[in-house]
Parts: structure tokens; C-alpha cells; sequence
């Protein structure tokens, strides 16, 4: 789908997508026939109006009176639209997704709404609208036999201000591009992707957008000592890997490590997830995938930090020679790991690409992952984890998704919950002697393989990776959440102080 910038909406737009506010109404449109139709202007509120119908005074407006218009509600936009750009931006994202879905029978669709903004945020309007009509028509088809009708051609995002609004929308496109690359890896069915195919698809990127990649199999997975990953993968008949993904601008300003966990499947090992538990698992690795389409977006989104990008791939099966409860592994950083549940995974092959990441004596590190049902008990399905063992980084995470629109909440890594973790045999076991606090446990359990002052945040994308319903810019499937939030993490990287 292409998207453009003009300043007036195209003559061959089948469809114009205009915004209201609660009690507004867009520009030559009668307020008497959108209230009979019950339209009020709340959030995802959607009325469709023909040409001519509800014109007031007989006026197309902004339209020219050829295009059919779709309205949709925004609700209760801020007074002070600069204080709060943040705020409006997301919100015209998320309109830009219920518009587009409306009007995606025409192929020509022209999108109306930055002019909601504040006229000096019209660049991160217009780009939060590209990104909202893009992840709006996202469609999963790779594996329907007959397309679902006719497609979206052009977008057309309606706005002045230049070369900086055009640039804009252009950077918006590629954030949402990579979002779009996290949700078809997630999307994927885990027989077939598994670590060697997601493997191909990272170099496949690297190579397109000039980063440096090195690929481990096997035997160097072995040679590394990664021993949580090598644990995860004894059960399985697909060999692991282990990418390294480095982007490196001219003159980087600091150097960022992001960890993804990436479990192409997850079955729960010999500690078997009920079948109902099971459904949905391919999405284990959507923290590698977040990974991989930020990387996919930093160069056109002009990021000047280096970044440093690590993805564990497995699978966790119940092979013959699985690993058992009870078993002991050794990861990278020499500690030693009771497994007592093989369901907890995603920690194990973490433990590796956080003592890796370590070693390379970053900045600051993030890591995301798919890491434990607590989080949706915590948060439910908009809200990610976040933990962090240095309050000025966990602001610029916060920040961060802020800015992209994507929410986090911070939680407490509480210190006396460490004893939870102790093991009678090894340094410690991969699960809590506690039911409580899982998510700050799970937590506690990573940040043994942080480096000794390295500022870390963990973000647990548990629910936050997947939806179940249409919503917002989301659609039944992967979301591709953390893609954003990542390219803005690293084009305002600063090092923690």
C-alpha cells in the first residue's frame, strides 16, 4: 500500500477519512443528520456518510463533495494539544485504524485528521496517521485460499507543512512497516517458523538495511556456553540459533543492547501447557520479532545511538531427550539454574542473551518478552511490565512508549522476593517457592545476568503481543507492540545517569 502527502484531498479518493471530537463535528458536515444517525463523537464511534448526504448548507467541505466520508469520534481531546501531543497523536493513530478499516472497499482512501493537532505537531500527527492507516489495513492472508475482497491501494494523509510533514509520514510508514514484520513473525505458524526460517528472515533484514548480523548455530550455541538455550532446545528436533544483529550510524551517540525472546513455539516442555493453554504459542517469540522490525525501521527513523540486537530461537517441545524437571542448566555467566518447571522457559534462553548482551558492556539494556501470565492477572491486555534496576532508565522507557503509544506500567523489583528463587542445589531454581508476585520474580530471575552496573529494563509483553479482538490499530492476532516503542527508545537514546 503506498501512502503520499497532499495538501487537499486527491480527486479519484473514493473515501475521505475525517475526525470529530465528543459534540464537534467536521468541517460541511450537518450536525442534525450525524446526531439522528447516533453519532456522538466517542472513541471508534464510526458514521458513514454518502457525497451528498449530511452536507451542511449543500457544502462537500474539505471533501469537494465527491468522496464518501467516513467520520470517526477521537472523544475528548486535550485543551492544550502541545502539553499533550502525545496524547493527541495516539489518539489520531488510532482513528487513522478505525477510518481505514471503514473505508478499505475503495482503493483510494485520503485520511483528514492532522488538522485535529496543534499546527506545531502537524510532522508527529501526520506521522502517527500514516502509522494508523497502515496497521489498520493489515490483513494475515498467507494462508487463505481466496482473498478476502477488494484491497487498499493509496493512502493519502492530507496536511501541509512540507518537506518536515512529508519526511515525517515517510518515517511513519517505516515504524509502521517493521510493526507489520513483528505481526507476520508472530502470525506464522510455529512448524513454520521455526528458529532456522526466523534466522533467514533476520539476515534477509540485516542485509536490506545494512546491519551487521552473525547467525550461531548448534555447535557455536555449544562453544558459547549458552546453556539455558541449549536446555530449551533439548526436547525439540529443530535446531536453535542464536542472531546478533548490530546497527551502527556514523558517529553513535552511546550504545543500546535489546534483548527479544524469541520461543518459535512453546508446548511447556515435559511440564506440558493443557490444550487449551497451548493455543496460541506461536507467538512466544513476538519479543524477538518487536526486536527485529525496530531494527527493520532505525535507519529511516534516523537513529543516531548504536544498537546492539540479541535473539535466543527455540522451540520447547517434549522430545525424547527434553530437559526434566529437576535437571540443572549453566548459562553464559557461569551461574547454575535447578529447572523445576520447564514451562518457565523463556527465562532460561534470556539468561544467555542477557549474559551476552552483558559482556558487550552496553549503555543501557532493554529486554522484551512473552515471559509470564501474571502480567495480563497485573495489567490485562494493553498494559506491558515494565522493571527496571535504575529509575533514570525506566523513565526513558516510559517515555518512550509514551511518545509511541504504547503503555507500560511500572512495577517494583522488590528485593526480599530474591529468597524465592534460592535453590538446595544449584544457585538457584527457575521458578518461585511463592505464587505471589510472578511478574516481579520472573523479573528478579533476570536481573542476575545483568552486568554489574548496567542500567536494565525488562518489559513483559505477555498479553500486550497478541489480541483476540479489533481494536484501536490492533486486529485479532500479533500486534507487533514494542516496535514503536523501540525506534523511539533509540532515536532519543541518552546514556542513564
Amino acid at each position: 500500500m503506498h501512502v503520499e502527502v497532499t495538501r487537499e484531498v486527491p480527486a479519484d479518493a473514493g473515501a475521505v477519512v475525517l475526525g470529530a471530537t465528543a459534540g464537534g463535528v467536521p468541517e460541511g458536515c450537518d450536525p442534525a443528520v450525524l446526531a439522528a444517525m447516533g453519532f456522538e463523537g466517542k472513541v471508534d464511534q464510526v458514521a458513514v456518510l454518502g457525497p451528498d448526504e449530511g452536507a451542511a448548507d449543500g457544502a462537500g467541505g474539505r471533501t469537494g463533495g465527491h468522496a464518501v466520508r467516513v467520520i470517526v469520534g477521537v472523544g475528548d481531546l486535550p485543551e492544550d494539544r502541545v502539553a499533550h501531543a502525545d496524547d493527541v497523536a495516539s489518539a489520531l493513530r488510532r482513528a487513522a485504524a478505525v477510518g481505514v478499516r471503514a473505508a478499505r472497499r475503495h482503493e483510494v482512501v485520503a485520511m483528514d485528521l492532522v488538522d485535529l493537532a496543534d499546527a506545531s505537531q502537524r510532522p508527529v500527527a501526520a506521522a502517527a496517521v500514516a502509522e494508523g492507516a497502515l496497521l489498520g489495513a493489515y490483513r494475515f492472508g498467507r494462508y487463505k485460499s481466496a482473498p478476502s475482497g477488494p484491497s487498499l491501494d493509496r493512502v493519502a494523509v492530507v496536511a501541509g507543512g512540507g518537506k518536515r510533514v512529508v519526511d515525517a509520514v515517510a518515517r511513519g510508514v517505516r515504524i509502521a512497516e517493521g510493526q507489520c514484520l513483528a505481526r507476520d513473525l508472530v502470525n506464522e505458524p510455529g512448524g513454520a517458523l521455526t528458529p532456522a526460517a526466523f534466522a533467514e528472515v533476520a539476515v534477509e533484514v540485516a542485509e536490506r538495511e545494512n546491519l551487521q548480523v552473525s547467525v550461531m548455530d548448534h555447535d557455536d550455541i555449544t562453544e558459547a556456553g549458552l546453556g539455558g538455550l541449549l536446555g530449551v532446545n533439548r526436547g525439540s528436533a529443530q535446531p536453535p540459533r542464536f542472531v546478533q544483529l548490530t546497527y551502527e550510524p556514523a558517529n553513535p551517540r552511546g550504545t543500546l543492547a535489546i534483548v527479544g525472546k524469541g520461543i518459535t513455539f512453546d508446548s511447556g516442555g515435559l511440564s506440558m501447557k493443557t490444550p487449551e493453554g497451548m493455543i496460541g504459542m506461536k507467538d512466544d517469540m513476538a519479543g524477538a520479532a518487536a526486536v527485529l522490525g525496530a531494527f527493520s525501521a532505525f535507519a529511516a527513523a534516523g537513529v543516531r545511538a548504536r544498537v546492539h540486537g540479541y535473539l535466543p530461537l527455540t522451540d520447547n517441545m517434549t522430545g525424547g531427550d527434553a530437559t526434566r524437571p529437576g535437571d540443572v542448566l549453566r548459562i553464559r555467566n557461569g551461574t547454575t539454574v535447578e529447572v523445576l518447571n520447564t514451562d518457565a522457559e523463556g527465562r532460561l534462553v534470556l539468561a544467555d542473551a542477557l549474559s551476552l548482551a552483558s559482556e558487550d558492556r552496553p549503555d543501557a539494556i532493554v529486554d522484551l518478552a512473552t515471559l509470564t501470565g501474571a502480567a495480563d492477572v497485573a495489567l490485562g491486555p494493553l498494559c506491558a511490565g515494565l522493571m527496571s534496576n535504575h529509575d533514570s532508565w525506566s523513565a526513558q522507557v516510559e517515555a518512550a512508549a509514551a511518545a509511541a503509544g504504547e503503555q507500560v506500567w511500572r512495577l517494583p523489583l522488590i528485593d526480599d522476593y530474591r529468597r524465592w528463587l534460592e535453590s538446595e542445589v544449584a544457585d538457584m531454581r527457575n521458578i518461585s517457592r511463592n505464587r505471589s508476585a510472578g511478574t516481579i520474580v520472573a523479573s528478579l530471575f533476570l536481573s542476575r545476568f545483568v552486568g554489574e552496573g548496567i542500567p536494565w529494563a525488562h518489559l513483559d509483553i505477555a498479553t500486550t503481543a497478541w489480541s483476540n479482538e479489533t481494536r484501536g490499530t490492533d486486529l485479532p492476532g500479533g500486534t507487533g507492540y514494542g516496535v514503536r516503542l523501540l525506534v523511539e527508545l533509540a532515536r532519543n537514546f541518552r546514556r542513564p545517569r
